[in-house]
């Protein structure tokens, strides 16, 4: 029988209805919708009725902030609704995890679940607009709309193929057969490729099947195989002499290397600068494997004092296709495959870039372009999937920025880049011998994702567009978590010999690239579903999978560590001696193909080139980046000028995209997003701790990126070269040496034809690149290329985006905000010649000497200029601690206003300024006035920041409500604290661990350097025996724990609509819950929660109630934040009672400082209930500002919590819940923050039991 359920929130807590209703009135301009309510319908089948019942206040609805409907409510008069649902084979996590859920809470077979959304409109709504909304709401690329009759069974009926089809007469068609062949299929090859195929099987005697044709486009796609950039180039017709000049270089030092009869072609140029460089013998640190995982080096990392060698890796992976079609789940697969790339090489990935580039999402909608989402919708969804994903996770992303060109309305550019590390005795690397198993690791096998390769190699238009639905997925962050702990084991890194991860290509690619010899049993393959062909389980995407190659003696062991990690596992494969991939499905051999010919990915290409003299006219050193600015500084009105210019999208502030991801998990994070008091400070690069899990090391990594797309339009010479200094500069100003930096590239260009000029672009840039690289004596090692920016007649602008990583000491670091009045501001300069490219020798020169005086302390903050110049450097840098800047009467407007992309802004003690042995100009003074002067211009820090926040604020906003009255609590005092009577010497934490779940580790250590012992434990749920044994074991460990630690996370992607489900259902169990209670009742234990955590202590009733009671209608809870986004910032809390032992080391009264990052964090609870919390002294902490001041100002109190409430206790304060990560702190982390970081609470913890 299917049960089904209506779930709509409370009207006072729909914040998501009200976002839908903002969003329709801004981006459609449908004033006519008054208001808009969203119902969850959920569909049950396969479990008993009282299971379904069960699940209903605790799994489908939450009792505080829920209403429940058997029957779906009638719509009025005035009101219009309709109801959506995934389309077939996409994961629908809500369903997934209210299916695990229920089948926590009642053990047995998982039962079936179906999610759809139902919109609920009220206004006077015409057909018309009703049809534009339903286009706007519904993206068919992934969901339909769907009725509302009831269903007799949720079961799928599949229809089970047995055979895939042999393309008979295939080797005797004509030319003109196969073109139309190539059409007809709808093949990312092209006809010379599919004449090369046609020639290999005639060699073979025998036609192909359609798995080995769709196989080999995805092998041989421009995505996988870079086929454009294998291109042969013939001739180059080059009109600068400088760029001349450089490719007679290249062609030198590529004969030099002995590389004249290898193909001379843009991958050629691309990579020849590092092979040159090695040989030089600059490259030392490179480590080489016949894996190619991502771009590693070898590096010194000091662990508790002494060095240990280590591998650190990065990668940027671009999405831009899918992203374009799916914005949320191709933004998420974007960082997925990012991070699986270093992941694969066996290190655990820490922390990630986000650069996107887009066209205005001001655009108003009816501009949008036909056959295209609108760029708002693209640029907050992909936003939303890229941040969901990493946040899930447990990867702090470190630095977000989305740059702005309406050449990005051809297509999106959505690049993760990603840093990762391990220790270098933990990777084993071998060559797979005959013999060795391939074992399939994590995900299963959908219809989604087949033909990613093939789709994002293609050139689209308004038609195609419509039919790559099925080539776009989306992301199962939760399983690629479970990844990333079971590759951080060494026991299980060190069995690995071999890896790949899976992207686009499938099994075909990700395993088909692992050995020369391969017989691949797909059969054995797990699938989501049945009725998969063997041609789709061979090319299907499906990700959050791997591939790893072990020794015969070492499969059981292997997959034993995958199953304590929750992981499914399965051998699929086996290594050959003979040089062939061939792959079987029901018996037969469905694909068998000669590795020799799979490796000449296809058809020989060949073209020539041309390059043209850029503009003089339009020399874009020479312009106003912003055209405004250029008009008022005519005019003489330099006010106008500097809000003009802090106005403009590529100036203005970004901090409500910036806060949407997770900028402070694994507690390494040594500067946040944004610095300074009021954190308004934006960094230049992303630093981080090396991700050491024993020990403490003050080794860091840093990352930033260069790229500048206006000026790369008109020259991609120019624009590769300065996106690499400007990468450099950006490391520079943070504190780094740039002697020793690596750089990767991600390459982004229109789509290539027969014509020589379109091929100036990427030939231009990476030639521009080779220069810089040569110039600097510093190599890219690795990147991206991606050449399917075009969209009919439309193209992306020219795109090399240089990533540079450097490793530094945390003592090095310096962050960008202003520091004190009276300290002087100075502009160091690059010179250029007469064809403005820089003066290597002089750049580095002028770089190290920076360094130098950073290390001296004469330098206390820096700024790298970027073509808006030296104002809009400053005004960032002021922001932070709300200071001013008095502006010298001797720089000059244009000096202000104007292109200054390679210089550095610093900030100097007055005093210090005859110890700056280099050249510089004075710029102005640090003023304590919060006002930017210039001769009569006087600009005041509101009206500055008002022009800054303004332009994207109602596309990512910073605010939802205005409200800002003051809260007046008090403190609660006493000297009656609950002392423990069953004392030890050393308590043992038990934190529990749960698909989601992400603060495991740091909270770990937390506990670890208080003096804890702690055991961690992974709850199983792939089977109803996996939950049985959990459920024993999580029993045991409780009864053998003084501290139950729940820590944050994701409770399995927080569905279904309500965070810590997981952890709830759980604990509910009998076995469980009594154990707890043991451990409270007669063990006098304590509990704590944090995130995640909390929201499960709440779930379970543990706190307010002290008991394991669940909710009831009136309970204090946690919902949905004001704003309806996940917010990530250091929020200020204020200590209001010394009741629990939990705050027995902080001082009451107190403001403490720490990360908060989340979507449900808001306290909600009856007058009745804040009011008797506060007078048992059970509100443990509250929001406020630095200086203590509680109110409902969202700038502090960042969720909305009723009376600014961030903690509470049970009546006893035993158990502590909090939403801001007190355990995410360590020694330099979060630098240019300004606080007490510790409240001492895992100490406080620890010392209650002594």
């Amino acid at each position: 029988m299917v049960y089904r359920i209506y779930v709509e929130k409370k009207p006072q807590f729909a914040v998501d209805g009200g976002a839908v209703l903002a969003d329709l009135n801004v981006a459609l301009g449908i004033t006519s919708v008054e208001n808009v309510r969203i119902i969850n319908r959920y569909d049950c089948e396969k479990l008993p009725e009282e299971n379904f019942k069960a699940a209903i206040p605790t799994v489908f609805s939450e009792p505080p902030v829920d209403e429940v409907f058997y029957d779906l409510p009638e719509t009025a008069a005035d009101e219009r609704m309709f109801a959506v649902e995934f389309l077939p084979g996409q994961f629908d996590q809500r369903a997934d995890s209210a299916a695990q859920c229920i089948q926590m809470l009642c053990p047995g077979e998982r039962p079936v679940v179906k999610y759809a959304k139902i919109y609920v409109l009220r206004g006077k709504i015409t057909d018309d607009e009703f049809a534009r909304i339903k286009h706007y709401l519904i993206n068919a690329v992934e969901s339909r709309e769907c009725g509302f009759d009831k269903y007799d069974t949720l079961e799928v009926k599949y229809t089970i193929p047995t055979t895939v089809e042999t393309l008979t007469g295939f080797i005797s068609k004509t030319d003109a057969e196969l073109a139309d062949f190539v059409v007809k299929y709808g093949l990312a090859m092209d006809n010379d490729d599919i004449k090369f195929c046609q020639e290999y099987f005639k060699s073979e005697h025998r036609d192909p099947t359609i798995t080995e044709i769709r196989m080999i486009d995805t092998y041989w796609s421009d995505h996988c195989r870079h086929t454009t950039f294998g291109t042969i180039i013939d001739n180059a017709d080059i009109k600068p002499s400088y760029i001349a000049d450089t490719y007679a270089e290249y062609k030198a030092d590529r004969h030099e290397l002995g590389r004249d009869n290898k193909p001379l072609c843009l991958m050629d140029i691309a990579t020849l600068a590092a092979k040159k460089l090695k040989k030089d013998g600059i490259l030392k640190d490179l480590d080489e494997s016949e894996e190619i995982n991502a771009c590693s080096v070898r590096i010194k990392v000091d662990v508790d004092g002494r060095d240990e060698d280590w591998l650190l890796m990065f990668k940027n992976e671009t999405h831009n296709h899918p992203t374009e079609i799916e914005p949320f789940g191709g933004a998420a697969t974007c960082l997925g495959g990012a991070i699986r790339d270093p992941l694969s090489g066996r290190s655990y990935v820490y922390q990630a870039m986000r650069v996107t580039g887009a066209s205005a999402p001001l655009l108003p909608v009816e501009k949008t372009i036909k056959g295209k989402l609108p760029p708002r919708k693209i640029t907050t969804t992909a936003a939303a999937g890229y941040s969901s994903y990493g946040n899930q996770i447990g990867l702090a992303t470190g630095h977000v920025a989305e740059i702005y060109h309406p050449g990005y309305m051809a297509k999106r550019m959505e690049i993760g880049a990603v840093i990762g590390a391990a220790p270098a005795e933990n990777v084993r690397r071998e060559r797979p011998a005959p013999g060795d198993i391939i074992i399939l690791l994590g995900g299963r096998t959908g219809r989604d994702g087949c033909g990613g390769a093939t789709g994002s190699s293609k050139v689209h238009t308004e038609k195609s567009i419509e039919t790559c639905g099925a080539e776009v997925q989306k992301g199962n962050a939760p399983t690629e978590r479970k990844i990333q702990r079971l590759f951080r084991r060494e026991e299980v890194s060190r069995l690995i010999k071999k890896c790949n991860d899976f992207g686009a290509g499938g099994v075909s690619v990700a395993i088909g690239e692992l050995a020369d010899g391969l017989t691949v049993d797909l059969d054995k393959v797990p699938k989501k579903y049945a009725g998969l062909d063997g041609t789709e389980l061979a090319i299907s995407e499906s990700q959050e999978r791997m591939a790893v190659v072990v020794s015969p003696k070492d499969v059981d062991t292997f997959l034993g560590y995958a199953a304590e990690e929750n992981l499914e596992a399965v051998p699929v494969a086996v290594v050959t001696k003979e040089p062939r991939l061939v792959l079987n499905w029901r018996g037969k051999s469905i694909v068998n193909l000669s590795r020799a010919f799979l490796d000449t990915n296809g058809a020989h290409q060949e073209t020539d080139v041309f390059v043209d003299v850029p503009s003089k006219e339009d020399n874009y050193f020479e312009q106003y980046a912003v055209p405004a600015v250029k008009e008022a500084v005519k005019a003489g009105d330099l006010k106008k000028a500097w809000k003009a210019l802090l106005s403009d999208l590529n100036v203005c502030s970004q901090k409500g995209l910036v806060e949407m991801f997770d900028s402070s998990i694994g507690a390494g994070s040594v500067l946040m997003p944004y610095g300074g008091k009021y954190q308004l400070t934006e960094t230049q690069a992303m630093v981080a701790k090396l991700p050491v899990l024993k020990g403490k090391t003050d080794t860091v990594t840093m990352m930033a990126y260069g790229f500048d797309p206006y000026l790369s339009s008109w020259s991609p010479y120019h624009g590769a070269i300065y996106a690499v200094v400007e990468s450099m500069a950006r490391i520079v100003a943070a504190g780094g040496d740039f002697s020793g930096i690596r750089f990767t590239f991600q390459e982004y260009f229109r789509r290539m034809t027969q014509d020589p000029e379109r091929w100036s672009q990427p030939f231009a840039a990476l030639l521009g690149a080779y220069d810089a690289q040569m110039g600097f004596g510093l190599p890219s090692i690795g990147g991206k290329d991606s050449m399917s920016g075009t969209f009919n007649d439309i193209d992306v602008p020219p795109t090399l985006v240089s990533f540079a990583v450097d490793v530094a000491k945390e003592k090095d670091v310096i962050s960008p905000e202003l520091k004190q009045a009276g300290n002087r501001l100075v502009r160091f300069s690059i010179q250029k010649d007469a064809y403005d490219l820089p003066d290597y020798e002089q750049v580095m020169a002028l770089y190290a000497k920076i360094t130098e005086l950073m290390g001296k302390g004469v330098i206390v903050s820096a700024y790298a200029l970027d073509s808006y110049g030296v104002a809009a450097a400053l005004s960032r840098m002021a922001f932070g601690n709300g200071l001013g800047v008095a502006i010298e009467e001797t720089v000059s407007a244009e000096e202000l206003f104007t292109n200054g992309l390679g210089d550095l802004v610093a900030e100097v003690p007055a005093d210090r300024l005859a110890d700056m042995d280099v050249a510089y100009t004075l710029l102005g003074t640090v003023t304590a006035e919060p006002v930017f002067t210039y001769g009569n211009m006087t600009l005041s820090e509101k009206e500055a920041l008002d022009a800054w926040k303004k332009p994207l604020e109602k596309v990512f906003p910073t605010k939802a409500v205005k409200d800002t009255d003051a809260v007046e609590t008090g403190l609660y005092e006493t000297n009656h604290i609950y002392v423990c009577k069953n004392k030890v010497a050393k308590p043992t934490v038990f934190i529990p661990v749960f698909p989601g779940t992400n603060c495991e580790y740091d909270s770990t250590k937390a506990f670890e350097r208080a003096g804890a012992q702690v055991v961690t434990h992974v709850f199983r749920n792939l089977s109803a025996e996996d939950i049985r044994s959990s459920v024993d074991a999580f029993a045991k460990e409780i009864s053998q724990a003084q501290i139950i630690m729940f820590p944050g996370g994701f409770s399995a992607g927080d569905e279904p609509d309500g965070s810590a489900k997981f952890f709830a259902t759980a604990f509910q169990n009998e076995k469980i819950k009594e154990e707890v209670m043991k451990l409270l009742k007669e063990r006098d234990g304590l509990c704590l929660g944090i995130c995640n955590g909390f929201q499960a202590l709440i779930k379970l009733g543990l706190v307010p109630y002290g008991e394991i009671v669940g909710q009831k209608d009136d309970s204090p809870t946690l919902t949905f934040n004001t704003i309806n986004r996940h917010i990530s910032k250091m929020v200020y809390t204020k200590v209001v009672s010394n009741k629990s032992p939990w705050l027995q080391g902080a001082e009451l009264g107190k403001v403490y400082v720490n990360p908060a990052s989340h979507g449900e964090g808001r306290f909600v609870a009856p007058k009745e209930w804040i009011d008797k919390l506060f007078a048992n002294g059970q509100v443990a902490t509250q929001y406020s500002d630095p200086e203590g001041r509680i109110s409902m100002d969202e700038e502090w109190n960042i969720n909305g919590s009723y009376s600014a409430i961030e903690g509470i206790t049970s009546p006893d304060g035993r158990i502590l819940g909090k939403m801001a990560h007190s355990e995410r702190r360590d020694r330099s982390v979060a630098q240019n923050i300004y606080g007490e970081q510790d409240l001492k609470i895992f100490e406080s913890g620890v010392a209650y039991f002594k």
